[in-house]
């Protein structure tokens, strides 16, 4: 057993689904995952994998068919996914992102409208903030959506969904008249109900081709354009509008969890193939993990895979417990993701000029790593977060 990146006070259900998960990892998607990452192609068998597992349905509570298991067991799920690769565990994020604001605050009829179908896997979650002139500013949205009769009518355009083509149930936050002197009132979050695919899926409801990027591959990235489309004022999570930005940064604190998890992945998996690759390559006559020069980068590098791992735990386990863990999860999410580059750099120079060939798994955690730095906010958003909670906490008593 690994000695680093392991979690203490699992449930022996937990430590179950955790080895089924690690055995899939190592037999199902490392093995294929760079043929996949290489081709940009979908990875539809790793997908089905899951769903058989029932993944999709981790989060949900049993009454809706899921296995009703915690936000821990679903960041320690995602770390091993993404050490396997991380655009696999791209595909399950946004879908536990919906899932969880439906659960926490979808009406019944919503919930028992998608819950269901949502863990197996049948309905598959992404959600929409982003915009392409927004950035972090989510209060700035212009995408709106106005009353008409018992509906609304929306028109905008919204920018970088994961799964915005391979998913069928979109949470959308958009901008409603409800008067309010504050922008982020102003917010509803819709459940778009959409069929898989390009072009106009719907009537006024567009999905362009997936947007190429520098890594992330074979989970789509595309935008969402509204021209006039028609939506039943029964797809409102929570049925009342004006509350989306509150659903949306709940969703968030998921997201962000997620992205500290994935992070840990990577840094994992790059710390792995460097120790492995280390006592392999021979150099002046012995292996190179024998020069101290290298010793050293292993032991900082993993310090700094354990640091982010027991981060992003406690981030989880404060989110489960109920208390307010923005703070927290900034925190595991910033300091998880610069480690991650770090380690994957590190793993890369350990390499040497291998480590620049498309034939050594190392390249391609190169170009996935910077998105983790950018992914659920930046760095600079996580530490204005950080900040104005300690200021909440630690108030002057001048």
């Amino acid at each position: 057993m690994a000695r680093l990146a392991q979690t203490a006070g699992l449930t022996d259900i937990q430590e179950e689904i955790l080895a089924t998960v690690r055995t899939f990892v190592d037999k199902e998607i490392i093995p294929h995952a760079q043929t996949l990452e290489h081709g940009d192609t979908y990875p539809t068998d790793i997908v089905e994998g899951m769903k058989e597992m029932g993944l999709f349905g981790l989060t949900i509570p049993e009454e809706f068919g899921g296995l009703g298991e915690s936000l821990l067991t679903y960041a320690l799920v995602v770390e091993q996914i993404a050490r396997g690769w991380m655009s696999v565990s791209g595909v399950i994020n946004t879908h536990f992102i919906v899932a969880h604001m439906l659960k926490q605050h979808g009406t019944p009829e919503q919930k028992q409208k998608y819950l269901p179908r949502m863990a197996a896997g049948e309905v598959r979650g992404s959600f929409s903030m982003s915009e392409p002139e927004l950035g972090s500013d989510v209060a700035a949205i212009r995408t709106k959506a106005k009353k008409d009769g018992d509906d609304f009518v929306i028109n905008g355009q919204k920018m970088w969904l994961t799964n915005g083509g391979t998913s069928n149930l979109t949470a959308v936050l958009v901008k409603t008249d409800e008067g309010a002197e504050k922008p982020h009132q102003n917010l509803t979050t819709f459940l778009v109900e959409k069929p898989e695919g390009y072009g106009e899926v719907l009537p006024g409801l567009i999905i362009p081709g997936k947007i190429d990027k520098m890594g992330y591959k074979g989970v789509d990235t595309t935008e969402m354009v509204f021209d006039g489309f028609r939506i039943s004022g029964d797809q409102v999570l929570g049925g009342e509008t004006g509350k989306g930005f509150r659903h949306m940064m709940d969703g968030v604190e998921v997201g962000r969890v997620n992205v500290a998890a994935r992070a840990c992945g990577i840094a994992i998996r790059s710390f792995e193939l460097a120790i492995e690759y280390a006592q392999q390559r021979k150099a002046f006559g012995k292996a190179i993990v024998e020069h101290q020069a290298i010793a050293f980068k292993l032991a900082e590098m993993a310090t700094k895979v354990e640091a982010a791992h027991l981060m992003m735990v406690n981030a989880a386990r404060l989110k489960d417990s109920g208390a307010r863990n923005d703070v927290e999860a900034g925190m595991a999410k910033l300091i998880a993701s610069e480690y991650c580059a770090e380690v994957t750099q590190e793993a890369f120079r350990i390499h040497g000029g291998y480590g620049y060939s498309k034939e050594y798994e190392i390249e391609r955690l190169m170009r996935e790593a910077p998105f983790l730095l950018i992914g659920e906010g930046t760095s600079e958003i996580q530490k204005t977060i950080i900040s104005r909670g300690l200021l909440r906490d630690y108030p002057s008593r001048g």
